[in-house]
């Protein structure tokens, strides 16, 4: 998976911009790990979840990556049930995520 791989016309307009913006992030891993979390999942989230993922795209690419993995320790308000969703996502390739890794190899 080199890119968006979900059509973003049945999304309203937030949820196609947050589609977007995880895509085309600045570093390829953090494209890989948002755009592939909202691939699957962006549909899905409730209003407050849309908030929060909002949110954690403010932050750095590379903070975030650093939570991510448990190089660093999350902050409070990024340490949100979405956030541990994305983690959970890639780190246990849960409901079918690949890790960064898997995609590194390919």
């Amino acid at each position: 998976m080199t890119g968006m791989q979900r059509s973003s016309s049945d999304l309203d307009i937030r949820r196609r911009k947050a589609l977007f913006r995880s895509w085309h992030r600045g570093i390829r891993e953090m494209d890989l790990v948002l755009g592939q979390f909202a691939d699957a999942k962006i549909a899905d989230l409730s209003e407050a979840e849309l908030s929060d993922y909002e949110l954690l795209m403010e932050a750095p690419d590379r903070d975030i990556f650093s939570w991510l993995t448990g190089e660093a320790e999350t902050p409070g308000n990024f340490d949100t049930p979405v956030f541990r969703q994305i983690r959970e996502f890639h780190v246990g390739a849960a409901d079918g995520g690949l890790s960064v890794e898997a995609e590194r190899a390919k």
